[in-house]
């Protein structure tokens, strides 16, 4: 075993954290918890949602401190946010031998120890990993889930393991892990899948793949980490994802494609047959009528995902996935989203007697967004919808400028606000602003708004939520935050304001 591989038996194990408040870094360590080992961590004091998920499992997290590393630590898994040579736990865990891993290494090393399943592509990979889990809680299957944010359905967590896992006789017999897994900065090349599904490839991540077919390339390399025989579940429906399987198979013949979608053919062709009562319903070759009640058809998609790869685990485990239709069916019905996944953060009543529904939505690209919200239109049809949108990252948004412009057609009402920076970029490298988008986008939409920071918008919301909604609306509103900032205050405000 190298330095940088976890071991096949975790029990008894005992590895910090540094940086254990990450999401990712929460989830894995709901996972080796569950693999038996032993847990500490270290972390910022500012409270996070993922101190509640660390606390379940009896953890709390520590003040950075040399003093963290003990002399019974035998593995430090650490957050990229934090430097072996600036860290004082990690400085310390250097001096004492101690072997340090990077999250995507860890995620890679525990990944090569049992059955991994990688679900990748630049859009839905969140959904389609928590719809897979959703399922597979239903089957018999040795399995274990982990999401890159919570899931309703996992019980307000990002992972879920099946009691079947603490019944193998030994840390040698099968077990199936799943795991979305992330493009940027190619951290899913540590992954060492058996089975991938690849959900969309399009341009995104502008500041480490510059172009369409840096991000594709990427995409190809990450599926011919497959072993021989391995197979790629994709969306025939999507451009991006055809043409990247495409080039995958030229190189490697021995792959088995599977596709989904209403362009497949086989298996899991799928048909949207519209929406009913607040819910989705759709047919899929091999199990016949289906239910969702989640909002958008790029939903339908993603469960047609997460069925396909739950068939192909039951096949791969000796069992005939019809012997399973009422379990997958009943798993898909239950799949209620995840924490900023189209997430109904609360309900008010205004003082006209209108219904006003809020929801949070992580949406953040041009593609994301347009599809969600075209979602949200079809299932919302007696809604008025606003949606008030901050824009994350100068360059994909300068990037996308008037693709972003011009993706809210299905909203009646959008409201701007200054760009939410990242760390990686230097502001003064871009020539636009969250008033560049303003002004693009009211070429396209004449009901568009601009407060340059996220409360001051509080106001002029209101006002728009108190009207009465009249004839064409007459179910009132859907109030919708959306993007990768943290213009999720304002629904949060709204909420405090109309509940006190």
């Amino acid at each position: 075993m190298s330095e940088n591989s976890l071991p096949q038996n975790l029990r008894g194990v005992h590895i910090h954290f540094v940086g254990i408040k990450g999401t990712g870094m929460a989830a894995l360590v709901e996972i080796l918890f569950h693999n038996g080992a032993i847990i500490t961590g270290s972390d910022v004091s500012e409270r996070f949602y993922t101190d509640q998920i660390i606390e379940k499992l009896g953890i709390k997290a520590l003040p950075f401190d040399e003093k963290n590393i003990t002399d019974n630590i035998q593995f430090v898994i650490y957050s990229s946010a934090y430097k072996l040579d600036k860290n004082p736990d990690l400085i310390q865990a250097v001096k004492k031998n101690v072997p340090c891993l990077l999250y995507t290494q860890a995620l890679g090393s525990y990944s090569s120890k049992a059955y991994s399943c990688g679900i990748c592509g630049v859009h839905g990979k969140t959904s389609t990993t928590g719809l897979t889990g959703t399922i597979l809680k239903e089957l018999d299957l040795p399995s274990q889930i982990l999401a890159g944010s919570i899931i309703n359905s996992f019980g307000n967590t990002c992972t879920w393991t099946s009691p079947l896992v603490s019944n193998l006789k030994n840390c040698e017999e099968k077990k199936y892990f799943v795991a979305e897994t992330c493009e940027y900065q190619r951290h899913f090349m540590s992954f060492c899948p058996q089975k991938i599904v690849l959900t969309s490839v399009e341009s995104d991540h502008q500041d480490y793949y510059p172009t369409y077919e840096d991000i594709r390339d990427a995409f190809v390399d990450y599926i011919c980490k497959l072993p021989e025989n391995g197979e790629l579940i994709y969306c025939a429906d999507d451009d991006g994802a055809v043409e990247t399987a495409n080039i995958a198979f030229a190189k490697r013949p021995d792959i088995k494609m599977i596709p989904y979608g209403q362009k497949a053919e086989g298996d899991f062709h799928l048909e949207f047959l519209g929406v009913n009562d607040e819910k989705n319903s759709f047919s899929i070759s091999l199990l016949g009528r289906l239910f969702l009640k989640v909002p958008g058809k790029h939903e339908v998609l993603d469960a047609c995902a997460a069925a396909a790869l739950a068939c192909r685990l039951l096949v791969c485990d000796g069992k005939d996935p019809q012997n399973y239709l009422s379990k997958i069916k009943l798993g898909l019905e239950k799949f209620s989203g995840g924490k900023r996944r189209s997430e109904i953060v609360g309900r008010f009543t205004n003082k006209n007697g209108a219904s006003v529904v809020v929801v949070d939505d992580y949406g953040h690209h041009p593609t994301a967004i347009k599809t969600t919200l075209e979602g949200f239109r079809e299932f919302y049809k007696g809604r008025k919808i606003i949606v008030d949108f901050m824009s994350h990252t100068y360059s994909r948004t300068q990037a996308l400028l008037s693709e972003f412009a011009s993706c809210f057609s299905a909203a009646d009402c959008v409201v701007l606000h200054k760009i939410y920076a990242s760390a990686r970029e230097n502001i003064d490298d871009f020539n636009i602003n969250g008033r560049t988008l303003f002004e693009e986008m009211k070429k396209y939409n004449k009901n568009v708004y601009y407060f340059e920071e996220i409360l001051d918008a509080k106001q002029f919301v209101l006002e728009q939520l108190e009207r009465s909604v009249g004839e064409t609306n007459p179910d009132g509103y859907l109030f919708v935050t959306m993007g990768a900032g943290d213009n999720w205050k304002l629904g949060k405000a709204l909420l405090e304001v109309k509940n006190d």
